[in-house]
């Protein structure tokens, strides 16, 4: 989906086109051990923390791993929302891509959560972000190189 300023002028990327449509998500009273399985099932390193359909927060796996080394922590029975942020980012499907990539590289968060009209509706995270950067870069420039760049360390 392309965003047009007010005014005119040219359209902009947005979030929705790079991001992960209808995300995995977990409920807080779930464990950090179910967590860990479902991320590693789905191969995913954020998942979104809802009580019924509200977004209640974001846990990231490396939230899980710091957590876990706490003394007394117990997978099996602590909660996701023990180990969740309770403010996650949070944007709409439309928020331009280069307001959000700014933003999260300010902030160091590595995921933004998409939400439009209360409900969770797609994830946007760091690994979004650089296959869009690799797709914008990738129209300013051929298809392919004419030569293959070569190494300094390949003899001429």
């Amino acid at each position: 989906m392309l965003f047009f300023p007010p005014g005119g002028g040219m359209p902009k990327h947005t979030v929705q086109r790079y991001m992960a449509v209808s995300p995995v998500v977990i409920a807080s009273h779930h464990t950090l051990a179910d967590a860990h399985q479902l991320m590693r099932e789905r191969g995913i390193r954020h998942l979104p923390v809802v009580e019924g359909a509200r977004l209640v927060g974001v846990v990231s796996q490396r939230d899980l791993y710091l957590i876990e080394t706490l003394r007394g922590v117990d997978a099996s029975a602590d909660t996701v929302a023990e180990a969740m942020s309770a403010e996650p980012y949070v944007v709409p499907p439309d928020a331009p891509l280069e307001e959000v990539a700014r933003e999260m590289a300010e902030h160091k968060y590595g995921s933004a959560v998409v939400v439009q009209r209360g409900e969770v509706v797609g994830i946007f995270t760091t690994v979004d972000a650089l296959r869009a950067l690799a797709s914008v870069l990738r129209r300013g420039r051929p298809a392919s190189p004419l030569r293959p760049p070569t190494r300094a360390t390949e003899p001429r």
